[in-house]
């Protein structure tokens, strides 16, 4: 809505006042220059910082891009120009020519995707040289599985695993949604990268080529999928990262495996439990369970559809109305959900709020912040990969898309 304000002083500070048309709201706030540091942005009323955010998108125009994944708040989300998976989101921005900048509202390992994909050599020689700058909001913005699996502690088990087995015989697989050093892990190793949605056709390309996977860091996407393509459970080893011997398998349970899986999880889907499931089929006639295979396979067991966060959009988008869901994913997306279907039941599956608690560190004081120190040359919190690691990581996710 147009506003008009003015400035006055309030115990020496310079403030604002704005004057809405549909009535007085009065936003009292210090006046904090552009690009100041980052506690100054702390004092200011949302709708400021909105008007401040927008601001700078118009300066900047088609340079700046702003990325926002489907976990994150709808107070950040209305100001991306892409919304979605992290993969997703990291190609569209760097196929645009004219993309000088990268905001990334998601977390780390999204935004050392998008800094590989934009600045592929290629891409940099058809710009004359020039990098796109990709900045995450608050660098504390992690992702809880993905740390799950450190370098040197992957490193340290393809050793390990080099003692009994032949590691000729196994494919390191990553999920996407792990450091880029893991991605070039594989790169190096003959592996690949996957995602939720194509996990199958990846798995089914690791064995046409291998005995045996080693699939990181999330052990539910892993064991989901290899079910799903008929492998017992008792030819998938667990692999503890913190445990010495052999990750907490006997050898010979290394020797029969076929999937060796590694002991990480989302802490958001891990949060997910079968009785959930029962207790809405028994308070909520009709209900359609569907849930992302990040969840438990107990809980996979009991949904009646299992697929990726594009899987889920796609269910609820063609369901008829009057269709009952209760959906086993993040809140904020589920919530979305709700909100853009009022013509169906949408339910969160939990009774427990989960939430990605990282993704929600990046607010709108955060993005401000990130996006003045952008325009001003003086970015904050640069996400950059090393060009050796950014190179193995290129052949793991080219591998991917070759994947059909």
């Amino acid at each position: 809505m147009p506003a008009r304000g003015w400035q006055y002083t309030v115990s020496g500070r310079l403030c604002r006042t704005y004057l809405y048309f549909a009535g007085i709201m009065s936003i009292v706030a210090p006046d904090v220059p552009l690009a100041s540091p980052f506690a100054a942005y702390r004092g200011l009323d949302d709708a400021l910082l909105a008007e401040r955010i927008e601001a700078v998108r118009r300066r900047m125009g088609s340079r700046l891009v702003i990325l926002g994944h489907h976990y994150q708040q709808d107070g950040v989300i209305a100001h991306a120009d892409y919304q979605g998976d992290s993969y997703q989101l990291s190609k569209s921005a760097a196929d645009r020519a004219d993309c000088e900048a990268i905001a990334f509202c998601g977390v780390h390992f999204m935004a050392e995707t998008a800094d590989i994909l934009a600045n592929r050599p290629e891409k940099v020689a058809a710009r004359g040289g020039r990098r796109v700058t990709v900045v995450l909001p608050d660098m504390a913005a992690g992702c809880s599985m993905a740390d799950m699996a450190a370098i040197e502690q992957v490193e340290d088990a393809w050793a390990d695993l080099g003692r009994v087995i032949d590691t000729a015989d196994i494919t390191p697989v990553t999920y996407i949604n792990s450091a880029a050093s893991l991605k070039a892990f594989c790169g190096r190793h003959g592996g690949i990268v996957c995602t939720s949605s194509n996990a199958r056709a990846v798995l089914d390309w690791a064995f046409a080529r291998t005995k045996r996977v080693l699939f990181f860091p999330d052990q539910h996407l892993g064991r989901n999928t290899a079910r799903a393509m008929g492998i017992p459970l008792d030819e998938m080893a667990l692999w503890n990262p913190h445990d010495s011997a052999l990750g907490g398998n006997p050898r010979e349970q290394i020797e029969k495996s076929r999937v060796i899986l590694w002991q990480g999880h989302c802490s958001v889907h891990a949060m997910f439990k079968p009785e959930h499931v029962d207790a809405m089929r028994a308070n909520l006639p009709g209900v359609k369970i569907l849930v992302h295979p990040e969840c438990s396979m107990e809980v996979v067991d009991k949904a009646d559809l299992t697929g990726s966060t594009s899987y889920i959009l796609g269910q609820v988008e063609k369901a008829p109305p009057g269709t009952i869901w209760a959906i086993g994913t993040e809140l904020h997306l589920v919530k979305r959900l709700e909100q853009n279907h009022p013509e169906q039941t949408i339910r969160f599956l939990s009774p427990v709020v989960c939430m990605c608690a990282t993704m929600y560190r990046i607010d709108l004081a955060h993005l401000c912040w990130s996006l003045e120190h952008l325009e001003r040359g003086k970015p904050v919190n640069v996400i950059r990969v090393d060009d050796e690691t950014a190179k193995w990581a290129v052949t793991a996710l080219e591998r991917m898309l070759a994947v059909k």
